[in-house]
């Protein structure tokens, strides 16, 4: 499988491509940046690490043509983080590089046949807004968003006190401020759980204030460790076709109730891209959480297309 990482000079992007070198299956690595030094740089380490006998055949520099014939481009390339309260100051500078970095394989057409899978935030309304363009099906279009359950999944080990691993807690909804926390799904060791009053609080606190607190240290960094094993893990479920149910943000067709945008729901996913969204019976304050996110991306996505048709005009 051929993986073209755009931005892969960054921390993102250089982490999903070392995770990558340990994931199941067999990859050709190339990273694309408007960094050539620091591609170079990375490109010689990870080199290196191939003889530890990983999975990867190769790991290269490359252009942006290169994601003409990749079987996933993941879109890592953003403006720098700065101090915000939140994913959505990025939308329009994000807009104007997910635009150039994927006019490649948008204007290659019916000619590109991979899986775009985004990572530039704020990733829900980018994404729904790429779809609208056209040119690419909504199963090729994926947007990564595990973290979010991953936040829920430490929130709860913290407020049961058990493993992180142990804890079975999905986030569904919007990337950002309309997340919807499956309460009604949590399990420790497989086994439902039902949370106390305090625990839910306390799980919650930990995810809400989770993204605040972060961009608050002032680091110039995002979530590069763990954004990198999610991605790779992600890519390794494209690759395999294993059938494992993963969180990702997907525009919706009625699913859910949602028509049009794209959020986080649980798929299984396959080499072409989705497979299928898993439908899961949600209790009403779940669904009602789902419409509220579907309307945050839609008003999001109708924004920038207003914004780029009068920056076009």
């Amino acid at each position: 499988m051929k993986v073209v990482i755009i931005g892969g000079a960054g921390g993102i992007g250089s982490s999903a491509a070392f995770n990558l070198l340990s994931a199941q299956g067999t990859y050709e690595i190339v990273l694309v940046d408007t960094r050539p030094n620091m591609i170079t740089s990375h490109t010689m380490d990870l080199e290196n690490a191939l003889g530890l006998g990983t999975t990867a055949d190769t790991v290269r520099g490359g252009v942006p043509e290169d994601a003409l014939d990749a079987d996933v481009v993941v879109l890592s390339a953003a403006v720098p983080l700065r101090l915000n309260s939140s994913r959505s100051v990025f939308l329009a500078d994000n807009a104007r590089i997910v635009e150039e970095c994927l006019r490649p394989v948008r204007e290659a057409g019916a000619d590109f046949g991979g899986v775009v899978l985004m990572l530039t935030n704020p990733v829900d309304p980018l994404l729904t807004w790429v779809h609208r363009q056209g040119w690419l099906p909504r199963e090729r279009l994926i947007g990564y968003t595990l973290n979010d359950s991953l936040r829920l999944r430490t929130g709860v080990a913290f407020a049961l006190g058990v493993p992180a691993k142990d804890v079975g807690a999905w986030m569904l909804g919007e990337h950002g401020e309309g997340q919807v926390p499956l309460y009604s799904r949590i399990t420790v060791g497989g086994e439902p759980v039902v949370l106390t009053e305090a625990q839910r609080a306390a799980a919650e606190e930990y995810v809400d204030t989770w993204y605040t607190k972060h961009v608050a240290l002032d680091s110039g960094r995002t979530s590069t460790w763990t954004t990198g094993l999610g991605t790779a893990r992600l890519i390794e479920a494209l690759n395999t076709g294993s059938g494992t149910v993963v969180p990702a943000s997907v525009v919706l067709d009625g699913e859910y109730g949602v028509h049009g945008a794209s959020l986080t729901v649980p798929v299984e996913l396959r080499p072409e891209g989705v497979r299928r969204i898993v439908a899961w019976d949600l209790p009403p304050e779940e669904l009602a959480g789902m419409s509220r996110a579907a309307a945050n991306v839609e008003a999001a996505a109708s924004e920038l297309t207003a914004h780029c048709a009068t920056r076009l005009s």
